[in-house]
């Protein structure tokens, strides 16, 4: 006898995406800047942790909106008992007003088209619910968050059919990505009922141009489709161009007025992203269609937000100069911890797509990888978890059609510990990364016939690795610490009659190795450029190591 149904058994959550499985991985080993200084860096989780002081602050400044009292009287019994079951009207109210703050007061939000839901994975759940049965897809532009494969499909039945955008126009929708996705979804017998988006994006970090929205719309228009727009991220806009909501969208468009389009368009958004208060699971649907706020608002009963989370953010919230300046500090401060990130990921040789809002950046390291395939991209991506330290999130994960592209998050820790993943990173790209000199040695290890399992040159290589950041951290010489690396590990792996009748000029010892793969070679003759065999302290290196070796 089955001990679970169907549906128990069902294995489509998307959990075993890389995107899930570094945050496994992370959780066994977890960095602490005291406990745990060699540990896993989370760089995987959009988290805003950059504004807790303020909301701390206010909290300390008004202990009544979460002591259970109100004038001086006690609340408890109003809030542990059955309020409201869809939400207090104060707090949809304060949360129309948030957004409406949110978006420059350009549009205004009615608390009655307002459905209350267990944060923003509930809403989107909710929606697809109320819009699609089982087999029928969704169109999403790609790359997309990786939680939409559980969030969309796991339990509705719905399908994603990915709008394939690429870095050829840095991952803009066009008409003809679109048509082709369409197309796509009828050659598999899918009935599309809607398209997707996230605006501002993850995992990009930019935010929709109005030609794109309007290229949406008018597409959702001729195929009679719906579009949810994910706005999550909307209040994280730190510099031009500006957040444009699909609401604003839609309402500046005169030549809508005679179509079915406010039936057609839904927003989700949450305090997650924005606030930063991810834990207390405040999420919302609005929507001008009255069938489905009707629908979403009787299956918002399985994921309802508490009472007395509802009570404390209606007070905070209707604090409006507390609001507008932490809306105004938070984009500052995402803008600067940003910036940290992208200068420390430059200093390494790698950049960024260029954006303007999210918790995170797209990051080019298509360089880094062997070949242009996804197997390559997971490769780099293992060698960054395991070898590194750091959790990232792989493109394959997001469905980008490019490999060697990764989501990397910058507000969900300390400025140290951000300080401390560039460190890696840097060191990690000095030497041309531990996966260079995998393949480095690996080339040596079958020129010369030699076996020896991979994982003990990992472990050698990460011991020599080790060595290479302390003498770089503490001030020594490029070409020294490129000498000191290569030497260690080859005497570590006792391959010492590798170099046995070669040359003991670093240049020399460094061509031996050298392999034949562009990206490769290119990075080993930047080391070699940087070899001076003027210096003294790299002949006296070399000769003392390899007369005591050999």
């Amino acid at each position: 006898m089955e001990s679970l149904s169907s549906k128990g058994r069902c294995d489509s959550n998307g959990q075993d995406s890389s995107y899930f499985l570094g945050w496994e991985e992370y959780e066994k080993n977890p960095y602490h800047e005291i406990l745990n200084p060699f540990g896993i860096i989370q760089m995987g989780l959009a988290e805003n942790q950059l504004c807790f002081d303020l909301l701390e602050s206010w909290l300390a400044s008004n202990p009544d909106a979460y002591g259970f009292m109100k004038n001086e009287a006690s609340i408890f019994r109003e809030l542990a008992l059955f309020q409201d079951y869809h939400g207090l009207p104060a707090f949809k109210r304060e949360l129309a007003e948030f957004m409406a703050e949110i978006r420059g007061n350009r549009v205004k939000f009615d608390q009655k088209k307002i459905v209350l839901t267990a944060g923003a994975t509930s809403a989107n759940e909710i929606l697809v619910f109320c819009i699609a049965d089982p087999g029928e897809a969704f169109l999403v532009p790609s790359p997309y968050y990786p939680g939409f494969d559980r969030d969309l499909k796991w339990r509705t039945g719905a399908e994603i059919v990915p709008i394939q955008c690429t870095s050829s126009n840095n991952f803009k929708i066009t008409e003809s990505a679109m048509k082709e996705a369409y197309h796509l979804a009828q050659k598999l017998a899918l009935k599309v009922k809607g398209v997707l988006i996230t605006n501002p994006s993850n995992p990009l970090g930019t935010t929709m141009s109005r030609d794109e929205i309007d290229l949406l719309i008018d597409f959702a228009v001729a195929k009679q489709i719906h579009i949810i727009s994910d706005e999550i991220y909307s209040g994280t806009v730190f510099q031009s161009p500006r957040f444009l909501s699909i609401t604003e969208a839609v309402k500046s468009r005169k030549d809508l007025e005679n179509t079915n389009i406010w039936n057609q368009v839904h927003t989700v958004y949450s305090l997650s992203k924005d606030l930063g208060v991810p834990g207390f699971r405040v999420g919302l649907i609005y929507s001008d269609n009255e069938a489905v706020i009707e629908a979403a608002t009787k299956m918002s009963s399985f994921g309802l937000v508490s009472s007395q989370t509802q009570y404390l953010l209606s007070n905070l919230l209707s604090d409006k100069k507390f609001t507008r300046c932490y809306i105004k500090e938070n984009q500052m401060r995402i803008r600067k911890r940003r910036k940290m990130l992208v200068s420390g990921l430059e200093a390494a040789g790698i950049h960024c797509l260029k954006g303007n809002a999210g918790l995170f950046c797209w990051v080019d390291m298509r360089h880094l990888l062997s070949d242009s395939t996804f197997e390559a991209e997971q490769v780099v991506w293992k060698e960054i978890l395991y070898q590194v330290g750091l959790n990232i999130s792989p493109g394959a994960s997001c469905h980008c059609s490019e490999p060697g592209w990764f989501r990397i998050c910058f507000a969900n820790m300390s400025e140290q510990a951000l300080s401390m993943s560039m460190q890696r990173v840097k060191a990690f790209g000095f030497v041309s990364s531990t996966l260079l000199l995998i393949s480095l040695f690996t080339y040596v290890v079958e020129v010369k016939h030699l076996s020896l399992a991979p994982y003990s040159i990992r472990g050698a290589l990460l011991t020599a690795w080790c060595d290479c950041v302390a003498m770089k951290t503490s001030g020594g010489s490029v070409a020294f610490t490129c000498c000191v690396f290569i030497i260690r590990s080859v005497f570590s792996l006792e391959l010492k009659h590798c170099v046995l009748g070669i040359s003991l000029e670093p240049s020399v010892l460094l061509e031996h190795f050298l392999p034949a793969e562009p990206f490769q070679s290119h990075i080993c003759s930047n080391l070699l450029a940087s070899v001076s065999m003027s210096d003294p302290v790299i002949l006296l290196l070399m000769e003392s190591v390899v007369s005591q070796e050999l």
